[in-house]
């Protein structure tokens, strides 16, 4: 889904000074994720997958996406660095947090906040993989536009942005901004 602004929301006083206009509003994002929900639950419908959040960004973004999700879905988390406190993808990937369930002969569907360069991601998929599930998907908040520098499938996609570095909705920069119920352009220190 392709993103409209919505000129009408604006970011709360205490972090105005660092943000921009807002991509996605509160409400736009909701009714995408019951979207997403009510076709992963036609698609998995019999055969309901393990849901693996990638920490911490995508925290938010699970927990209302399981809830619009209509089937008995476990839950798991991976922590996975590859930023740092930058603002660009280092393309050095480290898991920071591993998961507990046993994949084998289960579906996975990783639910990602966003995918910029697709490195982290590309090597998540293969490092899963490895353990033999019945299959491993991807649905993903946020598609940063000609971004990608390998070949992605990403079976679910919330919205496709431009390519700015956006926080909001558990996006962060350095830790902060996870909390704002939008998702709004960084203008703060390090985004140019």
């Amino acid at each position: 889904m392709q993103v409209v602004p919505d000129t009408s929301a604006t970011p709360p006083a205490w972090a105005a000074h660092d943000l921009g206009p807002v991509v996605i509003s509160q409400d736009h994002i909701a009714a995408r994720v019951h979207e997403l929900g009510r076709a992963i639950t036609e698609d998995y419908a019999g055969d309901p997958p393990l849901l693996v959040g990638v920490l911490k960004g995508a925290s938010m973004f699970m927990t209302d996406l399981a809830r619009s999700i209509e089937l008995a879905v476990d839950l798991d988390f991976m922590a996975v660095s590859s930023y740092g406190s930058a603002t660009k993808s280092s393309g050095i990937v480290r898991i920071v947090k591993d998961l507990e369930a046993d994949l084998s002969g289960r579906h996975v569907l990783v639910v990602e906040d966003i995918v910029d360069s697709g490195l982290t991601l590309n090597y998540l998929r293969k490092y899963l993989e490895a353990r033999k599930p019945k299959s491993v998907e991807v649905c993903a908040l946020l598609l940063k536009e000609g971004e990608q520098r390998v070949s992605l499938d990403l079976r679910y996609v919330g919205f496709t942005i431009p390519p700015t570095f956006v926080v909001g909705y558990g996006l962060d920069v350095a830790e902060r901004y996870r909390n704002l119920g939008g998702i709004f352009t960084y203008t703060g220190p390090g985004s140019h």
